[in-house]
């Protein structure tokens, strides 16, 4: 997500390093490609126009021109006028007491992942406690209310459901009254669409706002529509008075301007955000961690709080004491690699640690999966006692027997344990330090390619400050398995 707002701004900021104190020409000139980000990510124009006047009015002034690193200063203002733009936020659902019914009605134009919302936006009430139910409210397409009724399956949520009902407002009140004889305590209305904007979609949604009474009304916009989201957003808020909006396929979004724009436009914030496909991707939508992903700054919060839910907290402790007494094996690692991959895709969880986006985008998602798949097919090739101490007990021979076990060359084993050596002093030096502290360590262990299984890439990425083109990275990729084809040319020479 951002892709093209990160690099946008990423040049900008560029462009004002290395130049000492700044004087106010090449200020503004710096502020023109911000500028210019904005509007190629999809920013509204008026609010470009409002966002460049504030930074403007910060930048050209005294503080900045005589600081000694004006291009940090610089990141720093449109930090600050980032979240602002976006916020603030109240993620607060206003649930009622227990034993009370809260309603939270959800619409949305067609297309828009209105139902699909409605079961994450379940699973993540029940995550908090709660016991949630949901309305298939959506008379108008047969297909929602099976779409409602698997998903509430497949979350072991109880579903409201009635194929003959005609009138959707009736069957909202008659929701409210089951869950009033049942343990439900929070309703989500998964309200009819249309393709566009219409009176009649209008006049059906106030009137179930009228009579049911919602304590919230979401909106839930595609991202991948622009500014299409961000007007019918207004739209809808100028019938209803919408109470926040949940911005889905944000994953899918590369220029995020719509995220953007929403608030400063309709007033209305961005509550939660989907970022994938599977019924746990979506999560609170914080201005000031998005605003540091936008600027290549990480969110390494949200990654802790991800990492809290989906770790296994009882096997993360059992290392955490295998560590505290020094011990830390291929084991370990394997099932570091299995925690990780919970987390979502390599790209998302590496965007999220500051210094590491730009290490995916030098080598690809595809060949970093490609060798983390090649570590587990080694490790489970080895023998515990190998595994326990790989640099002390693999020689020749056994490298030989482990790399044919795992269809890779020998020297793929040997580079293996000697990442692993590099991996366990720092894991151990680790086992003390608290969850901020493993970050940064992580971070420095990623940095001198000891998680990287494309470090020589990654190192010429890092070394260039630019972003590769696609066409550079397949040239990249081609050298590195020609570069693999000369290795096991010279093995063979060498058996022979």
């Amino acid at each position: 997500m951002f892709e093209s707002l990160q690099q946008g701004l990423g040049s900008a900021i560029r462009t004002l390093r290395g130049r000492g104190r700044l004087g106010e020409s090449n200020m503004r000139e710096g502020l023109g490609l911000v500028r210019q980000a904005l509007l190629e990510a999809d920013v509204s124009v008026s609010v470009v126009r409002r966002f460049m006047d504030r930074v403007a009015e910060q930048a050209v002034g005294e503080r900045v021109l005589k600081s000694l690193d004006p291009s940090q200063q610089l990141i720093a203002i449109v930090h600050g006028e980032l979240i602002q733009l976006m916020g603030p936020v109240d993620h607060s659902l206003h649930l009622k007491a227990k034993g009370e019914v809260t309603v939270l009605m959800l619409c949305g134009l067609q297309g828009s992942g209105k139902t699909t919302t409605c079961g994450k936006l379940g699973r993540y009430i029940r995550q908090r406690g709660r016991n949630p139910m949901l309305v298939a409210a959506d008379l108008q397409r047969p297909a929602a209310i099976h779409q409602l009724e698997v998903l509430g399956q497949q979350l072991g949520l109880p579903v409201y459901a009635d194929t003959e009902a005609k009138d959707p407002v009736k069957l909202c009140q008659a929701a409210v009254r089951k869950a009033k004889d049942t343990d439900a305590d929070v309703l989500l209305l998964d309200t009819a669409g249309r393709l566009h904007v219409d009176e009649e979609l209008m006049r059906q949604l106030t009137m179930i706002d009228r009579r049911v009474g919602p304590e919230q009304v979401y909106l839930v916009v595609d991202a991948m529509t622009g500014q299409d989201a961000v007007l019918s957003a207004k739209a809808f808020n100028e019938a209803l008075e919408l109470d926040g909006v949940i911005m889905t396929k944000l994953d899918g979004d590369a220029r995020g301007g719509a995220a953007l724009s929403v608030k400063q436009v309709t007033g209305v914030p961005i509550k939660f955000v989907g970022t994938g496909e599977h019924l746990d991707a979506i999560e609170e939508f914080h201005p000031d961690r998005m605003a540091g992903r936008i600027l290549g700054m990480g969110d390494v919060v949200s990654l802790v709080e991800r990492a809290q839910q989906e770790f296994d907290q009882e096997e993360m402790q059992k290392q955490e004491a295998r560590l505290r007494k020094g011990e830390f094996t291929l084991d370990d690692f394997k099932k570091m690699l299995g925690q990780t991959k919970k987390l979502g895709p390599l790209n998302k969880v590496m965007g999220m640690i500051p210094g590491m986006s730009q290490m995916t985008e030098a080598v690809g998602d595809e060949d970093v999966e490609r060798e983390m798949k090649r570590f587990v097919g080694m490790i489970d090739s080895m023998t515990p006692e190998e595994r326990r101490n790989p640099s002390r007990v693999i020689d020749q021979s056994r490298r030989r027997r482990i790399a044919t076990g795992a269809g890779v060359e020998p020297h793929q084993v040997n580079e293996l344990v000697k990442q692993f050596d590099a991996m366990a002093g720092i894991m151990q030096k680790m086992s003390g330090m608290g969850i901020m502290g493993r970050m940064k360590a992580m971070r420095e262990l990623a940095e001198g390619g000891a998680l990287n299984p494309g470090g020589k890439l990654a190192k010429q990425k890092k070394s260039t400050g630019k972003r590769l083109s696609p066409k550079e990275r397949a040239k990249l990729r081609r050298q590195r398995e020609k570069e693999l084809r000369r290795k096991k040319r010279e093995t063979r020479k060498n058996r022979k």
